[in-house]
């Protein structure tokens, strides 16, 4: 682990948030490797070393946000969250993308990141919608998506080429004035601002 090199985008309760780096090759296939049977057929995440870098190299690019979600008690990655296809302009839409490693699951951690990510993606990046194509049969991924608010927009046939087949999904979607009001609702009037969300920028 090298935690203490690492910068901290958002911390919460269990977990913080922090940038995909080439630092976090062994960790990261680490993840995928023991996690494989875990993620497929619903993501086929990069597998080596080569791969990895591509991914880098997108984030780099501008073609997806990325974030890593780690364990705060010792640094361990426990899963992975992206904002893919960003448009701003007119839109400031993009949709998500998110794995765990499999023997974290069920721990409430990929709920607690991915609320920080929605916090970063609806303050600090300026979207104004993230949508999250789940294929139906993906109950784990739904059970996220419900518990963090998404509402369910519809239903795609054949919409997404996953593990090289069309596989069908359903469109599930989040709104920043959504996000931000149902976690100002417990706030007093005076701290309803983007600075006292879920998350702890740093």
């Amino acid at each position: 682990m090298f935690g203490r090199r690492r910068k901290a985008i958002a911390r919460g309760e269990t977990v913080y948030l922090f940038a995909p780096t080439k630092d976090a090759t062994e960790d990261f296939l680490t993840l995928t490797a023991g996690s494989r049977n875990f993620h497929n057929p619903w993501v086929y995440p990069p597998a080596d070393a080569r791969h990895f870098r591509a991914y880098l190299e997108r984030l780099a690019n501008g073609f997806a946000h990325g974030f890593f979600i780690a364990r705060r008690e010792d640094d361990s990655l426990v899963g992975v969250i992206n904002i893919n296809d960003p448009i701003m302009g007119g839109f400031k839409s993009a949709s998500l993308g998110y794995y765990a490693a499999a023997s974290y699951c069920g721990r409430g951690y990929m709920t607690e990141g991915l609320a920080l990510v929605l916090d970063q993606a609806f303050t600090v990046l300026d979207f104004h919608r993230l949508e999250a194509n789940v294929q139906p049969d993906n109950a784990a991924s739904l059970a996220l998506v419900r518990r963090l608010g998404f509402r369910k927009e519809g239903f795609s046939p054949a919409f997404l080429k996953v593990g090289g087949e069309w596989r069908d999904h359903e469109r599930w979607a989040m709104l920043s004035e959504e996000w931000l009001a149902a976690h100002a609702l417990d706030q007093p009037e005076e701290a309803k601002a983007p600075a006292h969300h879920v998350s702890q920028v740093v």
